[in-house]
Parts: structure tokens; sequence; C-alpha cells
């Protein structure tokens, strides 16, 4: 299946460090080689970079890794196809408007006879069960708020429409308008929470490593998400099955 990889800041951040050890897992020390993508949040902006390329040989995930983009919501994809063509359009994360925000999400699993009734304002452009589940996502939405409701309002109706996919397979996910990140593990998923006072840390897929003191403030705080720890030397907390956890301005939320 595909890995995920998500970060939620109080401050724009930049996401080389981790995506260098996550780009490396598509192709090289992992087989997640279906393509791959990767979503910065700007204000009310996306810098949207998707490539049906092996992350690894990517000259696009090259250019990423070397562009310091701050960003304080980022969300990242490795493809390894399970439904659906190696193409553009079947590589995640996939982008779409409500209320006047961009919307991004990837999903990381296998969804068995998920064919929901979609309306017009929201259908697939590729035919991938991931894009499907976004689509019926931002529709239930949209019939649940008749405006941009809070974060708290989100979660908890995110919290009823979830487990309706969930009951289809597994179904890990990201989910971020720019305000916060929204994730939930059917199976494998993970979390860190880097603060004050920063550490050294080493990644586990390449022979990289910072010491975040040297690049933060005592104030930064920076949350991150992912499929399978990055780092050889922090502590991850593992997702429970089925949990849906928010992370807002680098902390998760109880």
């Amino acid at each position: 299946m595909c890995q995920l990889l998500g970060m939620n800041c109080n401050t724009p951040t930049d996401v080389m460090f981790s995506f260098t050890g996550f780009a490396e897992r598509g192709g090289r020390t992992d087989h997640h080689a279906d393509g791959w993508g990767i979503a910065f949040f700007e204000d009310r902006g996306v810098r949207h970079f998707v490539d049906h390329q092996a992350a690894c040989d990517s000259p696009v995930a090259e250019l990423i890794r070397r562009y310091p983009i701050k960003s304080e919501n980022v969300i990242a994809h490795i493809r390894k196809a399970t439904q659906g063509a190696v193409n553009l359009q079947n590589c995640h994360p996939f982008v779409r408007e409500l209320w006047g925000r961009y919307w991004v999400f990837a999903h990381n699993g296998d969804l068995k006879d998920f064919h929901p009734r979609l309306h017009g304002a929201f259908r697939p452009v590729g035919n991938t069960d991931s894009e499907r589940a976004f689509c019926w996502i931002m529709q239930e939405l949209a019939k649940s708020h008749a405006g941009v409701p809070s974060v708290d309002e989100l979660t908890l109706t995110l919290r009823e429409l979830v487990p309706r996919i969930a009951a289809h397979g597994t179904f890990n996910f990201l989910l971020s308008n720019g305000q916060a990140l929204w994730a939930h593990a059917s199976t494998n998923l993970c979390w860190v929470e880097r603060r004050h006072p920063f550490a050294h840390a080493q990644l586990a897929d390449d022979d990289l490593s910072v010491d975040f003191a040297q690049a933060t403030t005592p104030h930064d705080r920076v949350a991150v998400v992912v499929t399978t720890p990055l780092t050889t030397n922090e502590q991850w907390t593992a997702f429970a099955p089925g949990e849906l956890r928010v992370f807002v301005n680098g902390q998760a939320q109880a």
C-alpha cells in the first residue's frame, strides 16, 4: 500500500528534512514507486506537485528536496497502486474547493465495493477508491454545514462520516483545509511533536541528520504524522486502530 506524510505547525516551516527521508521510500528503501505528490498551504493558496514517476527518481521531487517551501500544513504521499492505473490523475494528494477554501486529501489503504452516489459538485478525475472517498467526504461536509464550520465542528462531523468509509476496508488518510490537519488510522499511522527544547534527529531512510535547535525558536511547534517513523531517535506515538486525531498549531488536540 501507499505511505503518508503530514506536517502541521504554528509558524511556516519547511519540510525538507522529513520529505528527504520520505521520498527515499518511493522506490529506493521501499517499493512505493507508482507516483507521488505533495501539497503546501500558503495562506489560502496551495502549491500542489504530483508526478507518476517514482519519488526517488523524480526531478520534481528533487526540486522539493532543495527548495525550502515554508508552510503551516503539508500533506505528501507516495503510491503503491492498488486501484487505478499508474498515471498523473491518480496521484495523491487530491485537491478540491469547498466554502472558498482549498482542501487536500491523501489516502493509504484499499476500499472494497465503495461506490457512493456522488452529485455534480464533487466528482473524481481519476479512477481510484481514494479520490472517490475524498469526493464523498467533501459532498457530505457540504450537506452538513451551510458555511465554514469551526475545526471542532468539522472534527465531530468527520467522526460520523469516516466509519462509513472505513467499513469498506483500510482507510488511513490525511486531510487539511489549511486551518488544521486531520489524520485517521485503520492500520499504520504515527505522530511526533517537535517543540522546545528541540533536539537532534536522524533519518531512518537516509544518512542525514539535523539539529532542530539551530533552525527554530523556543515558540515553534511542529507535529509530523507518517505511516512509519521517519527518524530513529525520536519518540513516535502510534495511532490506535480507528482513531481520528486533529492537529492545530503544531499540537495534537484532545
